[in-house]
């Protein structure tokens, strides 16, 4: 009994990895989304707009940075990587009720980001875009400056997969998690906030956890 509960232990986490890998895989392929529905060894449920999404690794992942900022720019993935890093450990809560608890993000805060690039004035708002062609997601330029948002390379302690929104996914911390934009690509500086994705079909731009979208969750700060 020990001997099976100590070989229990070794391969839970190949495991788990190996379910995230195939779910991730057919949830890429399923024009029906209804792979979203399962939830894996992790306790994430895979969720995307589009039929497909392509992968980006090192050679060929770019995040844009443009807008009203002086210093618009262009950030490969190992650019990204060598910027200080900033952590993380919240629940994140989906506005749909799944909870995972404890979660570790790792990556450079949006605000240095958004400095790097000087924001002119008169900016209200930043806009992200996804390589999914698909997904956007809006925030004002105060939330998005707030230590506890950030653009997330690492989720509990490895690199960001495919199926999770990597290689670079948004990661706001204190809201519901459809507004951590995965598969981020884009970074635009506004006049004002454009709805996303999601809130053009009826979520709230403000998904506060526990204060919006009609909810009363347990807050993740």
């Amino acid at each position: 009994m020990l001997g099976l509960g100590a070989a229990g232990l070794v391969t839970a986490p190949y495991l788990q990895r190996g379910l995230e890998a195939f779910l991730g895989s057919v949830a890429d392929k399923d024009p029906t989304g209804l792979t979203g529905l399962l939830p894996n060894g992790g306790g994430f449920r895979y969720y995307s707009v589009a039929a497909s999404v392509p992968r980006k690794g090192p050679d060929t992942y770019r995040l844009t940075v443009d807008g009203l900022v002086d210093r618009p720019g262009t950030y490969t993935l190992d650019a990204l990587r060598k910027l200080p890093r900033t952590r993380i450990v919240r629940d994140v809560q989906c506005v749909t009720g799944w909870r995972v608890p404890h979660t570790p993000f790792e990556g450079v805060r949006l605000s240095r980001l958004l400095d790097a690039a000087g924001v002119r004035p008169g900016a209200k708002a930043v806009r992200f875009t996804c390589f999914d062609g698909m997904y956007s997601e809006s925030l004002t330029l105060q939330q998005a400056r707030r230590a506890d948002v950030m653009v997330a390379l690492t989720m509990q302690g490895k690199p960001i997969g495919h199926a999770h929104g990597g290689p670079v996914r948004l990661y706001v911390a204190p809201m519901y998690f459809y507004k951590s934009a995965k598969w981020l690509s884009g970074i635009s500086v506004t006049s004002d906030v454009r709805p996303g994705y999601w809130e053009e079909r009826g979520y709230d731009v403000d998904a506060w956890v526990g204060r919006s979208n009609g909810r009363d969750d347990t807050p993740t700060v």
